[in-house]
């Protein structure tokens, strides 16, 4: 029985080292001879199969996940190299024939490939959305507090999973002499280089500890600016280091969520005891104001945001013990996040505790702005009250919200991540010196403005700040220039028109998020640029993530959008729909109406909608919030809590546009209290596969917390096909997530194999490690690879033939390179001495200028597939007119770094020169 069979069950259930390569050529096997991409090979040590890939040059150190796909399928996440520029996957029951349209990517952007362009329609210019009028408050001004600054450094802690402790450092920024006690704001940074050497230009390293000569990378200092705003406002601020997590978060299978959060708590930990004993506090600490803990504000940058995301939910809802590497009591409470350019790989927001999420319209480090569902996965998972904010900030890069990752600022290496390529066009938004990018000065205060919009409204509870956050089109002058978009989801807003939960949709298409089918999904993968709402996950389609698509050529088509059940717009004040039109478009109109039960229809309205500044190379496809009053339907007399239906109507001659959802809306700031939920994390348990007979055995699933929800479970295809998925109600302690896998024994080398399974919350459920599994280890020992002579005299014309043998045939292809060698003695075979289609094939290489054979780079794969015992390596000599000595060639096995085996024999063959 594989995990696949058991989804029936589910329904009804109760509750790199550096490589020094010379040109990596394709694959010579018994079944073909295709080469994978340039820049790929399949290889590994000792038999053991890796797809490899090798970037033209290094690819910096950054939050986003480097990821193999093949076209929209995800392959895994590779390990990668200390040189910075190989990265590895086991491939496991991959087989080579699957590995077509290879691709590398991060946050959806092709390290492989440059982004295609030229579908963008040359008449659409990226223009400056107009500027905002002004909100009655603004943060971004500084307080009346005059503030203390200091740092702590404690004994490093222990963390599940990391081989060394992580650092306990921090910088003290907090108002002096204020009184009473201030809330809390706590910064995480992302992930970076975590040392430098001084006076080098790039030398940046990801080690951890540093080691001799350099110096630690301080990430945790470049919010110093954002912490003077808020300590002179009187807010209590710390900034904390993770490098040691950087290092090491690789190696992690939820990235470090998990990590971050426990060191996280371990601070707020620190500052709890230090609340009840001040004589216990560092220097900083005790001169600082005292900190109030009921009132905690957690900001994350990148990875730094999901590391957050997770303390929130970790500090609600406690994770298995095992995994986590904090586990006293919670002495703090977390009244809300910002989330600056984050990573959510596992799309598992905390939906009970507000948030605002800051998007960089030219982030080049997650470029796909997944951060996105921060805000769009709260929606319907629990109690809808705590408002979750996207603010999308026009030309903002990912990098420039911290100073120590700003060229000119930070004291190590640093660089703009929206890299430009000088043999491409300048891209005309993200480009340094466009009209719609940002400088590193104006972000980083546009930054720290709305950073402290958050703090004003989630821990002083000032209402008059939420125009800024939650979709009302306010400015914050402070922000200026910086073009600044918002919306929100959650707060006061009610009776959701919603394209998922069997919503009916006519007059447009209720299309997919995440489908390979281009038929079905939202966006087509040939668009160029993408949307933040269709992030990608783990799979390759995704039920539950809709929008709805409408295109139309002439006015007047009305797209209907009709929920199961009629919804309640009686305390609303208005109605607030999010839409997103093609970026560089202007003046897409819309009629809004509803209709009762009763039948009876009203339009509400007139909405108009300019598209974001936007290119190839940014995700621009995002929505805005656009609001009618619903006093028209008032007057009209019609039956608001029971409006059946929501209509669209575009009055512009043609266009595209898509919506995500409508909502009813009223000014105000609900009180928000988290849901007592069940939580689901999904563990991973390695076995042995035996050399007999069939056991069965369960992926470990651990339901903890309270009450009952429903999640999505996703089992995986070993071989990366596409996978089935359930939905699954969940109770506290049950075993509802219940996928049993066969393992077969067998005395056949063959790959370890992973069996996954990957869940997301539905409905009044959280998810923490959302992907885990069942490893099964091959315990079979490898095969001995011999390479013997077959033909090894030969006279010129004929061939030189040597065999690659295993003693055994095996359950996986066996890939071993060999090289040739200099001659040791005597003249040395030349490149003109060879076939030159032979020598094209197998290094890249051409005859001319005639030199060497070892020269010519001659490094290549031998394939076995499965089942097979050897394979040939050719060496076609060609006749010529010369006359020339005898000449020779040397042939060796090598590991994957090129370099010989040494218990292994070079072989020498010999060609004649023809009589």
């Amino acid at each position: 029985m594989t995990a696949l069979a058991v989804l029936a069950a589910l329904a009804g259930s109760p509750g790199l080292a550096q490589a020094e390569q010379p040109y990596t050529s394709g694959l010579l096997s018994t079944t073909d001879d295709n080469p994978l991409p340039p820049g790929w090979r399949i290889g590994g040590e000792g038999g053991a199969r890796e797809l490899l890939w090798r970037a033209p040059k290094v690819v910096p150190i950054g939050d986003a996940r480097v990821e193999f796909r093949t076209g929209d399928r995800l392959l895994g996440v590779p390990k990668p190299a200390r040189d910075g520029r190989t990265f590895r996957l086991a491939l496991g029951e991959m087989r080579p024939a699957q590995l077509t349209n290879l691709q590398v990517t991060a946050a959806g952007r092709r390290l492989d490939a440059a982004a295609d362009d030229t579908h963008r329609s040359g008449s659409r210019v990226a223009r400056m959305p107009a500027q905002a009028p002004a909100n009655g408050v603004d943060p971004g001004k500084p307080g009346s507090y005059r503030t203390v600054a200091g740092k702590y450094d404690l004994d490093p802690v222990p963390l599940p999973g990391f081989d060394t402790p992580v650092e306990m450092t921090a910088k003290v920024v907090a108002p002096k002499g204020a009184t009473g006690s201030r809330p809390l704001a706590l910064f995480l940074h992302g992930r970076h280089g975590t040392c430098y050497k001084p006076g080098s230009e790039d030398d940046v390293t990801g080690d951890w500890p540093c080691a001799d000569g350099y110096k630690p990378i301080p990430s945790h200092l470049g919010y110093l600016r954002d912490q003077q705003l808020l300590a002179s406002q009187g807010y209590v601020t710390v900034s904390i280091s993770a490098n040691g997590i950087n290092a090491q978060d690789w190696e992690a299978e939820d990235a470090g969520a998990q990590a971050r959060s426990s060191l996280v708590r371990q601070h707020l930990a620190r500052w709890a005891d230090w609340t009840a004993r001040r004589s216990s506090a560092p220097a900083v600490v005790r001169e600082a104001a005292k900190a109030d803990l009921s009132r905690v504000l957690l900001v994350g940058h990148s990875r730094g945001g999901e590391g957050v995301n997770r303390a929130a939910m970790d500090s609600l809802y406690p994770p298995p013990a095992a995994e986590d590497g904090y586990r006293g009591p919670v002495r703090w409470k977390v009244r809300g996040t910002v989330l600056i350019g984050p990573t959510i790989f596992g799309q598992n927001p905390v939906a009970d505790v507000p948030s605002v999420a800051l998007l960089p319209g030219c982030d080049g480090d997650v470029s796909d702005l997944q951060g996105q569902e921060f805000v769009d996965g709260t929606r319907g998972i629990s109690r809808g009250t705590a408002l979750h904010s996207a603010v999308y900030m026009v030309g903002a890069n990912h990098n420039y919200f911290n100073s120590e990752w700003t060229p000119g600022e930070a004291v190590a290496p640093a660089e703009d991540d929206f890299r430009t390529d000088p043999e491409q066009p300048a891209d005309p938004v993200c480009t340094p010196g466009a009209a719609t990018r940002l400088t590193a000065a104006q972000q980083h205060k546009a930054g720290a403005t709305y950073i402290a919009a958050a703090a004003r409204l989630f821990l002083a509870g000032d209402d008059r700040v939420r125009p800024l956050l939650d979709g009302s089109g306010k400015r914050a002058p402070s922000a200026d220039p910086a073009r600044v978009l918002t919306h929100a989801v959650g707060g006061r807003r009610a009776g959701g028109f919603l394209p998922d939960g069997g919503a009916k949709v006519t007059g447009a298409r209720m299309c997919s998020a995440i489908d390979p089918d281009p038929a079905v999904a939202c966006l087509d993968p040939e668009t160029p640029g993408s949307s933040p709402h269709f992030a990608s996950w783990e799979t390759e389609q995704e039920t539950g993530r809709s929008a709805v698509d409408l295109k139309w050529s002439a006015p007047g088509t009305a797209a209907r959008i009709a929920p199961t059940e009629p919804l309640s717009l009686r305390d609303s004040q208005k109605l607030a729909l999010r839409v997103f039109v093609p970026p560089n478009t202007t003046g897409t109109k819309f009629d809004v109406s509803v209709t009762d039960s009763s039948n009876r229809r009203v339009t509400l309205g007139s909405v108009k909608v300019d598209g974001l500044p936007g290119s190839a190379n940014t995700a621009s496809y995002w929505a805005q919030e656009l609001r009618v009053p619903l006093s028209a339907a008032t007057r009209a007399g019609l039956d608001l809590q029971h409006v059946k239906s929501l209509e669209v109507t575009p009055r512009s001659q043609s266009g595209r546009a898509w919506l995500m959802d409508a909502w009813g809306w009223a000014p105000g700031t609900s009180a928000v209290k988290a849901a007592a939920l069940p939580r689901v994390d999904v563990g991973r348990t390695i076995v042995k596969e035996g050399d007999s007979g069939t056991r069965t055995y369960r992926i470990p699933v651990e339901i903890s917390g309270h009450g009952s929800g429903q999640v999505r479970v996703y089992v995986l295809d070993p071989d990366g096909g596409r996978a089935e998925n359930r939905l699954v109600t969940v109770r506290s302690g049950s075993d509802a997530i219940d996928v049993p896998v066969a393992v077969k024994g067998d005395t056949v080398y063959g790959d370890d194999v992973e069996h996954d399974i990957a869940v997301k919350a539905v409905r009044n459920a959280v998810v923490g490690k959302y992907r885990g599994g069942l490893t099964v280890e091959n315990d079979d020992p490898e095969p001995v690879i011999t390479l013997s002579p077959v033909t090894d005299r030969v006279t010129e014309g004929e061939t030189l033939t040597w065999r690659l043998s295993v003693d055994t045939p095996t359950a996986v292809d066996i890939y071993q390179p060999v090289r040739v060698l200099p001659a040791t003695e005597g003249a040395e075979l030349s490149t003109k001495d060879v076939d030159p289609q032979w020598l094209k094939e197998s290094s890249g290489d051409v005859p001319d200028p005639e030199r060497p054979l070892s020269d010519a780079s001659l490094w290549v794969w031998l394939h076995i597939p499965p089942g097979s015992t050897s394979v040939d390596f050719v060496v076609p000599t060609v006749q010529d007119q010369v006359a020339e000595p005898t000449e020779s060639m040397r042939l060796a096995l090598t590991d994957r770094h090129a370099e010989p085996l040494p218990d292994r024999p070079v072989l020498t063959g010999t060609v004649l020169d023809k009589p």
